[in-house]
């Protein structure tokens, strides 16, 4: 059983904790999994949508780190809301550096 954590808050403002997040679980999966609002995750993991675009805590990000290209280029698709810490949870695997993150679900986009 996995000893990370998480804590997601969703579109609505709902914040969900979740502390026994496996290593390797996409925050995408863990949020598609518990029914987080906003998360869709419409492409299954694959970085060919923006249907899991999180904003990521700014105390964070040097840990996450900036997309690639490719995934740069699907959150380019949802610029209207895209934001300085925005990723996508599909790319953002769960890791030890990564235990006590904090995410935002982005609002739909209009794209």
């Amino acid at each position: 059983m996995g000893n990370l954590t998480v804590k997601m808050t969703d579109t609505q403002g709902v914040v969900h904790s979740f502390d026994s997040v496996e290593e390797g679980t996409s925050l995408m999966e863990l949020g598609k999994q518990n029914g987080v609002s906003g998360i869709m995750g419409d492409c299954g993991g694959g970085c060919a949508c923006a249907t899991c675009h999180v904003y990521v805590d700014q105390s964070w990000w040097d840990k996450v780190g900036a997309p690639d290209e490719i995934e740069y280029a699907m959150l380019d698709m949802v610029a209207d809301v895209m934001q300085d810490t925005s990723r996508l949870g599909c790319q953002i695997k769960m890791k030890s550096e990564l235990d006590g993150i904090e995410v935002v679900v982005a609002p739909a986009s209009s794209y």
